[in-house]
């Protein structure tokens, strides 16, 4: 709820989108840095404030083995380089302004997910 509250404050403030992807690529080549600096701290600021508070829980990832974590982290990397965007920028940006390239994208990211869940468990 907050992320879309977040983007949708970002859009109707900025005239922007909040795809995290672009935002954090933005942040070394665009002459905006201010509010792709803030945008970014936000995102990491509250969860730690939420965890620290009590009001979620820290999930472990201790029984993930390393190379897995490390195998998921690339994978989603270059999948948001060939969807030209992550999650966030199509599932909840994308899809809340009707692009049909971000309901694709969504539905790609879901059914991906479904198969490697399918598969490592």
């Amino acid at each position: 709820m907050l992320i879309g509250l977040g983007a949708l404050l970002l859009m109707v403030v900025a005239g922007r989108v909040a795809g995290i992807s672009g935002i954090i690529s933005g942040i070394g080549s665009q002459p905006d840095k201010g509010w792709r600096l803030a945008f970014v701290v936000g995102l990491l600021l509250i969860p730690l404030l939420l965890f620290q508070a009590k009001m979620v829980e820290v999930p472990s990832l201790a029984a993930v083995a390393p190379g897995k974590l490390l195998l998921a982290g690339l994978l989603v990397g270059v999948g948001t380089r060939l969807g030209n965007g992550c999650t966030s920028g199509h599932g909840i940006c994308g899809m809340g302004r009707g692009s049909l390239r971000s309901v694709v994208a969504t539905l790609v990211f879901i059914v991906a997910g479904m198969v490697t869940v399918t598969l490592l468990k």
